[in-house]
């Protein structure tokens, strides 16, 4: 299970700014995050996801039967030369993420997974400091018309994503719905170098938390109260540190035993997780990760 986990988690990092790598040269407009203008932004929260995918049908097959989702076309010239590069995704009519063919990009290797996209409220003063607090911009601001100015990041232990000022502003908070996006999770090999790095960058507080029974320690990276992401030690030591996305899920068993006939993988079949739920991880037909975890995390927690 670890060498499954160990060999779809090492890539190029160059080979993962592909997609806005290409945004660069063909200036696509993007469609907006959100149906309509909300004005607003949540500065350090996760906003959006896109799914890198070398399999987008076969993608398209195993979200929508798993968990229901529905995929379309933005409606407008993205400027990728087919028309069904990049697809929105929908999860009971909510826009949740994007879908993007990376066969389009013209690379060899195979770089699919998902991206974490956090919000930012000026790009360019997120991006100026990085480098002072071990950051590197691997792909400068770029405007994306209708959907904003985007970076693409990696951080101070190795982990990538992306911050976009939004230009319609950012989707409100709302209560996770079953088969939606949950939670957002950093596993590093450096947790106060990462802790740092974040909190200056989105201005979080960092709160610990013991975990029960073990002597390792949980953080949550808040915002004015509002918790917006997770960090904690790798679970796989020579796995490379990553943003994971998790869904919430009624039952990971019955997800995990229809991923295989999908064309997918159970890297970690379901389990108690010691802060609390089940979890599980699985990868999607072209080998993007993405976990699945029971919420509220205890028993006879409210809804």
């Amino acid at each position: 299970m670890h060498r499954t986990l160990r060999n779809r988690a090492v890539l190029p990092l160059t080979l993962v700014t592909l997609f806005v790598a290409a945004c660069a040269t063909i200036t696509p407009d993007l469609p907006s995050i959100t149906e309509g203008a909300t004005n607003h932004r949540h500065v350090g929260k996760v906003i959006w996801r896109d799914l890198l995918t070398s399999t987008p049908a076969e993608s398209r097959k195993f979200y929508g039967e798993l968990f229901g989702w529905t995929f379309e076309k933005p409606g407008i010239e993205l400027g990728f030369g087919d028309t069904d590069s990049y697809m929105l995704i929908r999860h009971e009519g909510e826009l949740i993420g994007g879908m993007l063919d990376i066969n389009v990009l013209g690379k060899d290797a195979n770089v699919s997974q998902w991206m974490s996209v956090f919000s930012t409220d000026d790009v360019e003063a997120a991006v100026a400091g990085l480098t002072q607090d071990g950051g590197k911009v691997l792909t400068p601001p770029k405007e994306l018309q209708t959907r904003g100015t985007i970076a693409v990041i990696e951080d101070p232990t190795g982990a990538v994503f992306a911050v976009l000022q939004a230009r319609d502003g950012d989707p409100d908070d709302a209560e996770p719905v079953i088969n939606g996006f949950l939670w957002n999770e950093l596993w590093t090999n450096d947790v106060p170098a990462a802790g740092s790095f974040y909190t200056s960058l989105f201005n979080f507080d960092i709160a610990a938390h013991d975990i029960d029974d073990s002597q390792r320690t949980y953080h949550v990276f808040e915002s004015n109260g509002t918790p917006r992401a997770g960090l904690m030690a790798n679970p796989f030591e020579e796995m490379q540190p990553v943003w994971v996305s998790y869904l919430r899920v009624q039952n990971p068993v019955d997800i995990t035993t229809k991923v295989a006939g999908l064309g997918g993988e159970v890297l970690v079949e379901p389990q108690p997780r010691d802060i609390g739920g089940v979890v599980a991880l699985v990868a999607g037909p072209s080998g993007a990760g993405i976990a699945l975890q029971t919420w509220p995390i205890r028993q006879g927690d409210a809804e």
